[in-house]
């Protein structure tokens, strides 16, 4: 009998950052607004979610999201509650409170996954988040918790994310080899998008001939990384879909399953099936918490079927085009 699929919940909880990345929506340094989550609402949410994991058999993996999450002050206390409840947690961060020790023993306690955001090598990185130092400080932290973890028998699972840029994408298989020395025992990627700083996109997206260079190379990276102890993540749908956005190409996705397997959750509190379509089928976290809760992937396949988003239309989200896939390139 095989066992029911996780559900994963990506909960973005603040938008404030404390770094200047020219790439980001969250970067410090634009005067924007800076809404954050309902902390009391998330913690009526977490009985409610572990109940439902219990009554169905399934996992459930709550995954912060920010801006920078671990520097969100609830976030610690929420984490404890969630984790006591059974719910297994993750976030990604810029790796900055990783100096901090009791951050780094709270990681160990109560989360099954880090995703730490590294986007280059040494100086490269460190002029694309606005801070001097930063790759030398992220590898040195990085590398001393993967050491505690190992010390303190904990199941935290260290991921490393790269955004990959015009720029960078050619050093991208010299910064996994120097992510495995650190302690990262996977690794994953996006390739930069344009709607978070539209500035910044033209000159700096991927080009069709450097992605057919990545998918021509991901085999014996993937291959080599494995021989290291580290599994490179992502299946030849998601390098496909690298592929077509730099080719100007539309992939439509008629039916992703909305809600089946994965929800997005956003700082005003709105759940849709992913981060694409919360104007379009999003649903208020109070309205479902307000019986009993479970995802609502019959109404997301309903909104689909019958006010269909326009980025169903070219879809974006990493999730459907197998980003964490470990199987050979199809």
């Amino acid at each position: 009998m095989t066992e029911p699929l996780p559900l994963i919940i990506v909960w973005r909880v603040t938008t404030r950052c404390n770094l200047a990345c020219p790439f980001c929506a969250y970067d410090r340094t634009l005067s924007i607004p800076r809404p954050e989550a309902d902390a009391e609402l998330i913690a009526r949410t977490a009985p409610q979610i572990a109940q439902w994991s219990h009554e169905t058999g399934r996992t459930v993996l709550v995954s912060w999201l920010g801006g920078e999450p671990l520097l969100w002050p609830p976030l610690a206390e929420l984490s404890r509650h969630y984790h006591g409840l059974g719910i297994r947690l993750s976030t990604t961060t810029n790796g900055t409170p990783l100096a901090r020790s009791a951050i780094r023993e709270h990681l160990i306690r109560h989360y099954a996954e880090l995703t730490i955001s590294v986007d280059a090598l040494e100086s490269t990185h460190d002029a694309l988040r606005g801070r001097a130092g930063l790759f030398a400080q992220v590898r040195r932290d990085v590398t001393r918790l993967a050491t505690e973890i190992n010390e303190a028998g904990s199941v935290l699972l260290l991921r490393a994310n790269v955004v990959l840029m015009r720029g960078t994408i050619d050093n991208f298989a010299e910064l996994c080899l120097e992510l495995a020395s650190w302690g990262i025992r996977e690794i994953t990627c996006n390739q930069l998008g344009g709607a978070d700083r539209p500035e910044f996109y033209p000159s700096n997206r991927l080009l069709p001939e450097q992605v057919d260079r990545l998918r021509s190379e991901w085999p014996s990276l993937r291959d080599h990384l494995a021989s290291l102890g580290v599994r490179l993540l992502g299946g030849g749908a998601y390098l496909a879909r690298m592929a077509a956005s730099t080719r100007g190409e539309p992939l439509v996705v008629s039916d992703c399953g909305p809600g089946k397997r994965f929800l997005f959750i956003d700082e005003t509190g709105r759940v849709s099936p992913c981060g694409f379509t919360g104007a379009d089928y999003g649903i208020p976290l109070e309205e479902l918490s307000a019986s009993s809760w479970e995802p609502p992937a019959e109404r997301f396949a309903q909104a689909q079927r019958c006010r269909r988003s326009r980025a169903c239309d070219d879809c974006l989200s990493t999730q459907v085009f197998q980003k964490f896939a470990p199987a050979p390139l199809s």
